[in-house]
Formats: C-alpha cells, structure tokens, sequence
C-alpha cells in the first residue's frame, strides 16, 4: 500500500529510499546505434540536454533519430535517491523522473528544435503518468544545463500551452529546473538503446498531434 501511494505524490527526505553510494553502471559502453560514447567528458563543442517525457525506452529513440545528435543515453534525475536502481525509482520511493540526456552538436541542430521534439512527443498535461504508465517516474521535466537553455524552455512552454489550450487540453506539467541541482545518474545497461536491442519491445510514447511553434518561441 505504502508503494501504490507513491506512484501518485513525489516522497520527502523522511520517505525516500537510501540508496548508494557507487553508480550502478560505472562503464556504460558506446552506443549501439551512432556507436559513440556514453558516458563523458564530451568533445568540447558539443553541448548537454535532459529531457523526461515518459518510459525513456520510446523517448531515447526519438533522440537518437533526430540529425545533430551525438549520442544518447538513460537515466534518472531529479528526486532524491542517490545512485538508484530501476526497480527503486519505479517504487516511487525515489522521486527520479525516467531522463533521456541528449548530447548534441550545436552547429546542426539548436537546442529549441529539440525541444521541439520533446514537447511533440508526448502529452506534457498528464501529471505523474504518460498514457497508460502512471507513477511519479514518468512526469515530463527539463534539466537545464545553462541560463540560455533555461529561458528557451519556459518560453517554449509558454509558447506550446496557447497551442495545446487552443484545442481543449489543460495546462502544463512540465517541471523545468536546473540539472546543477539535479544529478543524472545512469540507467542500467539494459536499459541503454532499449529498443535498438529489442525492436518489437514496449513503447509508450505517443503526442498530442499538435505541432510545438519554434523560432517564435515567446508567449507575447
């Protein structure tokens, strides 16, 4: 009972689990599809993003198929727990949001198209769930790594809410917070391009069909 009653509120210190010390992946390897590294430090001129938008099974490939990526990778952000395990987070005794960081090349695609194809991709509105996957994990957030990224997010959420509104949706969910606060740590390798190692495997990624204004980004 305890555990079905944090799939629906975010735990405090007293509630959350202890965790570890270590990370649970120390060497995550390169990724399967664009056969880069993982894990940083990264080539200088490239630059960090993290985005949750629900299972990051589905949310990862979005990513790794958009022009101007680096590389991918999995994990948990933005709860309490340190160095969680899956199983822990989809406790909800951790208060981690499922994250894909998208590490990408600047000169080829601007961090506003991606978060173009963040807010395409799911359904900002729903809370602690995303379809039929509901727990606190599963909350769309942005884990800003500048000041830049920070104000580019919130006018393109203010931007998207007129969109979304304009055809009956409520307001937005979205949490946008810095990533200085907010420590990524790695998902478990099998976690990592999920559905490159298993193609026909579970996606529960699905949009609004409302395209997300871009280059025009300010509420007004």
């Amino acid at each position: 009972m305890m555990l079905n009653a944090f799939k629906t509120r975010l735990p405090g210190p007293e509630d959350a689990l202890p965790g570890r010390s270590e990370p649970i992946l120390a060497d995550p390897g390169r990724h399967t599809v664009l056969d880069t590294p993982l894990a940083g430090p990264y080539p200088e001129h490239l630059e960090v993003a993290d985005f949750a938008l629900g299972c990051f099974w589905g949310a990862e490939r979005r990513f790794w198929q958009t022009e101007g990526v680096w590389t991918t990778l999995v994990g948990y952000q933005g709860g309490i727990t340190p160095n969680p395990t899956y199983e822990e987070v989809c406790s909800g005794l951790t208060g981690h949001t499922e994250t894909v960081r998208v590490v990408f090349d600047p000169s080829r695609v601007s961090y506003t198209e991606l978060l173009k194809v963040f807010w395409e991709s799911h359904d900002p509105t729903q809370g602690f769930r995303q379809g039929n996957d509901v727990g606190t994990q599963y909350r769309s957030a942005i884990h800003t790594h500048s000041p830049e990224q920070q104000q580019a997010a919130e006018e393109s959420r203010a931007a998207y809410q007129k969109v979304l509104e304009s055809s009956g949706y409520g307001t937005i969910t979205t949490e946008i917070l810095p990533a200085a606060d907010r420590p990524f740590y790695v998902a478990e390798l099998y976690h990592q391009q999920y559905l490159d190692k298993n193609p026909a495997g579970y996606c529960g990624l699905g949009g609004t069909g409302l395209s997300c204004p871009i280059g025009v980004a300010k509420a007004g």
